[in-house]
């Protein structure tokens, strides 16, 4: 199971980066920010949500800015927080990559597995994703 969750990053990683030119880490980030309301999040939730620190996130949202594809701004419900908003561009960018990234889930994850196993999986993921993560 350890080597599994090691090595599936990078299986995911690789077409993403051949065809779209995205690191994992970037697709998911523009990912999450696409899914959430409004097309925009807290930079913290934002942070969890794609498994990086805050400080990874603020570099990759940086290069993000440059390249038109998220804004920041305070959180108008709390100035304390900032929220990245996924721009059209960036909108275009996350939705391009999201069939590559979709086929080596496919390919890598469920292709494998009977209908059964791909149930029983989901809920175990869904047990674990539950549970309280301690993460100081």
């Amino acid at each position: 199971m350890v080597s599994l969750v090691l090595l599936l990053p990078g299986r995911l990683e690789s077409p993403l980066q051949q065809e779209a030119g995205l690191t994992l880490f970037e697709y998911l980030t523009l990912s999450h920010i696409s899914e959430a309301p409004d097309r925009r999040l807290r930079m913290s939730e934002l942070a969890y949500l794609a498994n990086g620190s805050l400080s990874r996130l603020s570099n990759v949202v940086k290069r993000f800015e440059q390249r038109g594809w998220v804004e920041r701004s305070p959180d108008p419900a709390d100035g304390r927080y900032t929220l990245a908003a996924l721009t059209d561009a960036g909108f275009a960018v996350v939705r391009a990559a999201a069939p590559t990234h979709l086929r080596a889930v496919r390919e890598l994850v469920l292709d494998p597995l009977t209908a059964d196993e791909q149930r029983s999986l989901a809920e175990i993921a869904a047990k674990l994703r539950a549970r309280p993560v301690d993460l100081a």
